[in-house]
């Protein structure tokens, strides 16, 4: 029995590859896409987890709105608009809100709102692209002057050149 698209439900992209380990239920629910059974998106990022991979939860959602009378029809429309959508390499979606109302002037004419955040399911703990797997790892890191580290872009002084600033500021202040 096909189970109903509700707040937590996650569609995976078919194909996504998982460890041995990862274990769950799934069936067809979009072309290409298929819902976790059982499963809200706590419950798979734990799974996740202990699976030695990572749920990624990247920010923002996509949001859309159908009309019809099915209120299971237009939930499936929204969600092939949203997937149509998505332009990232991401293979997973979790429903983040799903809400229906009645039109107050035309009778059983009725809309469905539905928001989805994308997710990704990987191996590595750094989040990597799926295309060349280099669009999201970090080129070098730094060593800030407070003992933080963070990304480098290539523009930032040196920790020497900075040192010697310092030094400089701290005997014209004497």
């Amino acid at each position: 029995m096909r189970e109903m698209i509700k707040v937590g439900t996650i569609l995976i992209q078919e194909g996504t590859h998982f460890p041995a380990t990862l274990k769950f239920e799934s069936e067809p629910y979009l072309p290409g896409w298929r819902s976790v059974t059982g499963l809200n998106g706590y419950a798979m990022d734990r799974k996740t987890h202990e699976a030695g991979w990572t749920f990624f939860c990247l920010a923002g959602e996509t949001n859309v709105t159908v009309f019809g009378i099915d209120e299971e029809k237009m939930i499936r429309k929204a969600l092939k608009q949203i997937v149509a959508k998505l332009k990232s390499q991401f293979n997973s979606l979790e429903i983040t809100r799903v809400s229906s109302v009645s039109s107050r002037r035309f009778l059983e004419v009725r809309y469905v709102t539905v928001s989805a955040q994308e997710r990704h399911i990987q191996e590595s703990l750094l989040l990597l692209g799926t295309n060349d797997g280099q669009e999201f790892v970090p080129s070098k890191t730094d060593a800030r002057p407070d003992g933080s580290m963070g990304l480098a872009t290539g523009d930032e002084p040196q920790l020497e050149d900075i040192v010697e600033k310092r030094n400089v500021a701290t005997i014209v202040n004497l």
